[in-house]
């Protein structure tokens, strides 16, 4: 038997089969060095390792056991691969050498951390064959075969392996069962025609054990080496490691915690739940996505598409492995190289975000415990007495009548009507919650939600064919089945009927991992593989079915257990076909389960945080990650959803919370209130201030979000990203970045008049004065005063702002103000999307202008790409030039003297422009 290796651009691969193509594998055998040591140590590690291990014994009083085998010994502990990850289990060397693997006891982790792997695969652990390997048109086709039975049950003997070089930059790799078709993601995925003909990657195999070799053609870099640990695909069960290039690993979600993961024996799960965000736990949606940065400031991804329960290890060698208990092993790999680019070959193989109609990028109030309509109508009144942007006004489950969906409470929420149609009067919009579990105890023809989707089969069912009951908030419930066609049918004529008594514009669906109160269902679970299987991954309750549905629910399109990640995604789907109908415009929608491609449909809110500081500053890793997740329309609930918030938190998150994409202030029932009018006049006016200032950049916002929409840009972004072979930005995630242009500091702890951020190299442009700061890529310290928030303009760009109302629809009425921030060239660059805010396919369609504004040698030109009426409505007012060096002495609006201001710290002013945005200009100074 082969050992696992690690394979260097210095050694020869087993076979090489890179994209230019490959013959047949050879019938001679090869063989390499084990990967971590070279042939020349392995006496010396040998002796090392059974030295330490004695060293270790003596100490210990002999608790560490018998020696292990040399082969044993050779295995660095960062190196060591789990043999034995079940929980809840004390891995004995009993138990650890049935399954064939080595055994060394090391000392007890830290709490909370899994720490070294006591059972762990030898070297000559039994894998795969690579049998044969021949070429399609695409790429090429392969028989993997295991010999030796691994140790969980219906192990498959023989895979099939499908390799498609689909882009330069995207490599398609599939391995599913050879004989028997195997449950898949039913996903739109992209099917390229032509195999890629420069590919920017090498791509080898080792063929017993089999492995994947994938290298990075320009630099050498490894991105992939699965020959680390045997390849397992049990029926139940698919395992695949590998080593990692870097410890600079992303993404994986859903969950709390650092942008940046650690890599220190850190098991990520990925199994929808129910619970608020806390660290280490499994939470609303499944991500199985990663972005890693290489040395040298090159970046790749990797996505696993599979929807089944799964958990990731991280560990310090740096290495990775998936588990997943079901489905096929179905890897895209991502080359950017630049991770602004890693991320949109991302999107374009699960969809690029939907455009949201831009009331939804204005401010957002909620809260559970309003009470009634007019409690409701009363906060609004306050917002507009006080002269404070709102865009939409929600409620949570309060307005139901008995918490069940499309019911009203016809004596608390009498006039909800009524005040949907005030809000709909002031340019304000109405949003409210849906959870997927129906009531199912009324009297029959009493509910007709229940009634009808019972007639119709389309809830999720028991192995016995019945409805599976749980418990929700109205008390026993039925599941939608949104896997069905016909749900989605059955969903859109609910909300019609509601729709005709309540007009929302848009709908937050809520508890749809499925949540349950009860473990399953009201009768438990059956016996059985799926609700108990062979191996269960590290989820919270250590059950499928903690506080979800059984697993062995059957759905339309297939069992629960496989589609339970999918949830969430299908059911915004149905509800975003729902709203197009309806309404006949943008659908908005925030979900609380995704998974990937939900952008196409939703926006997501990060869940039921607390009203605590730690819970403001996680807020800002879980924007970063769904913004690499496709979904850029993200916000966690501003000032916290449980628990009492304090002024100064409230003050400080809601400064945070108006550059979250997403902007949602939420708080639970039984608190007090937290809206901006329940503050004291300083704090409610610096609230007031920093969302008048997020209402001015609404039309650079606007345009991040069209650029998501075509290409898949991030809208709130990393510092990375923009500075990616700066090393001292890959952990930031106290600050972040809109676009390429708007850098965000905010103040995250308590009792402090400043701030400390990083400032990356080059000039940057306060963005209320224009001062200028120049740092060479350091730590500055700011003023950062309660009533303050920290912007910076990056040197070279130029941001499309607007003199800001208390609605978009205000707001986009009034005149445009261009802030240039030039750079130490002296050039300039930016852009505006404009169309009229809501309209479906208005970019795909042509009903949209597009304007590009440029600076080179101190002339500002705006030149229109694409036309639209929308636009005469609009025009630009002012021109503000940050960094201008000297004091002009003319400035010329298309060749006409105009008068301006200069200040003395370099701001140049032009202002009463009166320009149609529809009309190219160009503006000289002199």
């Amino acid at each position: 038997m082969k050992s696992y290796q690690k394979l260097t651009t210095a050694q020869p691969a087993a076979c090489r089969v890179e994209e230019e193509g490959a013959a047949p594998l050879p019938t001679g055998r090869g063989k390499l060095a084990p990967w971590w040591v070279g042939s020349g140590l392995l006496v010396v590690a040998v002796l090392l390792s059974t030295i330490t291990v004695w060293v270790l014994r003596q100490v210990s009083g002999g608790w560490l056991g018998p020696t292990p085998p040399p082969k044993c010994l050779l295995v660095p502990e960062s190196h060591r691969f789990d043999c034995y990850p079940e929980r809840r289990v004390v891995v004995t060397q009993e138990l650890c050498e049935s399954r064939g693997c080595c055994f060394i006891q090391t000392p007890p982790p830290v709490e909370g951390k899994r720490g070294v792997p006591w059972c762990f695969y030898p070297p000559d652990f039994p894998s795969y064959t690579l049998e044969s390997l021949n070429q399609t048109a695409l790429g090429m086709v392969g028989l993997l075969v295991r010999r030796e039975k691994a140790y969980y049950p219906r192990d498959i003997e023989r895979l099939r392996l499908d390799v498609e070089f689909e882009t330069d930059t995207r490599l398609h790799i599939k391995i599913t069962d050879a004989a028997s078709p195997r449950y898949e993601v039913p996903l739109d995925v992209p099917r390229v025609m032509k195999r890629a003909e420069n590919p920017i990657y090498s791509l080898n195999f080792s063929w017993d054990p089999f492995g994947v070799l994938l290298q990075r053609k320009a630099t050498g870099t490894v991105l992939l080496n699965t020959t680390v640990a045997p390849l397992i695909f049990a029926d139940q069960f698919l395992q695949i490691s590998t080593s990692l290039p870097s410890k600079f690993l992303y993404g994986l979600g859903e969950h709390r915690g650092s942008f940046l993961h650690s890599l220190d024996w850190n098991t990520l799960t990925l199994w929808a739940r129910d619970v608020s965000p806390t660290e280490s736990f499994n939470l609303y949606g499944a991500h199985p996505f990663y972005l890693l940065m290489e040395e040298g400031g090159d970046a790749h991804g990797v996505f696993l598409l599979n929807s089944n329960a799964m958990e990731v290890a991280l560990q310090p060698a740096p290495g990775l492995t998936w588990r997943t208990i079901g489905g096929v092993l179905d890897f895209y790999i991502f080359l950017g190289p630049d991770p602004n680019m890693v991320i949109q070959q991302y999107q374009q193989v699960i969809g690029f975000p939907a455009m949201p109609p831009l009331w939804a990028l204005g401010f957002h109030l909620c809260r559970w415990g309003y009470g009634s309509s007019n409690e409701t109508w009363q906060t609004v009144r306050a917002m507009r007495n006080y002269q404070i942007p709102q865009d939409a006004q929600w409620n949570d489950i309060d307005y139901m009548d008995g918490y069940r969906d499309f019911t009203l409470d016809s004596q608390k929420f009498a006039s909800l009507p009524s005040l949907v149609q005030d809000l709909h009067k002031h340019g304000q919009r109405y949003v409210m919650i849906l959870d997927p579990g129906i009531s199912s105890t009324g009297p029959h023809g009493s509910y007709w939600p229940f009634d009808e989707g019972l007639r119709r089969g389309l809830f999720l069912n028991t192995t016995q064919g019945q409805p599976l009951i749980g418990q929700v908030w109205p008390g026993f419930t039925a599941f939608a089945d949104f896997s069905n066609p016909d749900t989605h049918q059955w969903w859109l004529e609910n909300l019609q009927h509601f729709y005709a008594h309540v007009p929302f514009d848009g709908l937050w669906i809520d508890m749809n991992e499925p949540s349950n109160f009860m473990d399953g269902s009201e009768d438990g679970c059956p016996p059985g593989d799926f609700d108990s299987p062979p191996y269960t991954p590290a989820v919270l309750g250590d059950s499928l079915s903690a506080k979800t549905v059984c697993a062995s629910a059957k759905q339309k399109a297939s069992v629960h257990y496989n589609l339970h990640n999918l949830y969430g995604l299908m059911e915004a789907k149905a509800t975003a076909s729902a709203l197009i109908q309806i309404r006949g415009k943008r659908p908005f929608i925030i979900s609380r389960s995704t998974f990937p491609s939900q952008g196409r449909y939703s926006g997501h809110w990060l869940g039921d945080n607390r009203s605590q500081w730690k819970d403001m500053y996680y807020s800002i890793p879980g924007l970063l990650s769904f913004s690499l997740f496709g979904i850029p329309l993200v916000g966690a609930d501003i000032c916290g959803f449980s628990g009492s918030t304090s002024e100064e938190l409230c003050t400080r998150w809601m400064q945070l919370g108006a550059f979250y994409p997403f902007a949602r202030n939420h708080n639970t029932q039984n608190e007090k209130a937290q809206d901006p009018t329940a503050f004291s006049p300083a704090a409610r006016t610096a609230m007031k201030d920093v969302l008048l200032t997020r209402y001015s950049l609404l039309p650079f916002l606007y345009t991040l979000f069209h650029r998501a929409h075509l290409q898949g840009d991030t809208v709130a972004r990393p510092l990375f990203f923009e500075f990616p072979w700066d090393v001292a930005t890959w952990e930031l995630d106290r600050q972040f970045l809109w676009g390429r242009s708007l850098l965000v500091t905010p103040v995250l702890e308590p009792g402090v008049d400043s701030v400390t951020g990083y400032v990356p190299q080059g000039t940057w442009f306060d963005f209320y004065t224009g001062s200028s700061v120049n740092s060479s890529g350091e730590v500055l310290k700011m003023s950062a005063p309660l009533e303050h928030l920290n912007l910076h303009i990056r040197e070279g760009s130029i941001l499309p702002t607007q003199k800001p109302g208390t609605t978009t629809e205000v707001t986009r009425g009034n005149p445009l103000r261009l802030i240039v921030a030039l750079s130490s060239h002296a050039t300039a660059w930016g852009d505006l999307f404009w169309d009229d805010g809501e309209s479906l396919d208005t970019f795909e369609q042509g009903n949209y202008s597009y304007v590009v504004f440029n600076v080179t040698q101190n002339i500002f030109t705006s030149t229109v790409l694409h036309a639209s009426t929308e636009a005469t409505k609009v025009t630009i007012g002012t021109l503000s030039i940050f960094g201008v060096q000297k004091p002009p002495s003319k400035v010329l609006l298309n060749g006409q003297e105009k008068p301006f201001s200069y200040l003395d710290n370099q701001v140049l002013t032009v202002s009463d422009l009166g320009i149609s945005l529809n009309q190219g200009f160009s503006l000289q100074w002199l």
